[in-house]
């Protein structure tokens, strides 16, 4: 083990992900956010959902805050922007084994455009 290449294992299987997210806001929904913030979620520590667009589509995820969020931030004459690193739960991916099969992935559209066109009664 002292020469040669490095050793890896995968010791978990479910690892949370960072993402950033970004919000902007009327003047009333930020001041909405920083009491939500606040109040529902006991600034930050609680676990929450939130819908994003993902890779695999719009998705809801079991988010928390990693740190304090950044903003407000005026955009313009009345918009507001906030940021924070959210730490999500789990990565929303493809179910396992599709990573096998790429071919079947990118060609997905093909495939749904045919099936839709011999066989669009099921």
């Amino acid at each position: 083990m002292a020469d040669g290449r490095a050793r890896q294992r995968r010791r978990f299987s479910s690892v949370p992900s960072m993402q950033t997210f970004t919000w902007i806001f009327k003047a009333n929904e930020a001041a909405l956010f920083e009491a939500w913030f606040r109040d529902a979620i006991k600034d930050g520590a609680e676990w929450f959902n939130i819908k994003r667009l993902t890779p695999l589509g719009m998705s809801v995820l079991v988010c928390r805050f990693s740190s304090m969020y950044r903003g407000p931030v005026l955009l313009g004459v009345d918009r507001w922007q906030f940021s924070a690193e959210l730490e999500v739960w789990e990565r929303p991916l493809m179910p396992v084994g599709w990573g096998e099969f790429p071919e079947f992935v990118l060609g997905a559209s093909i495939i749904d455009i045919a099936l839709n066109r011999e066989w669009p009664e099921a």
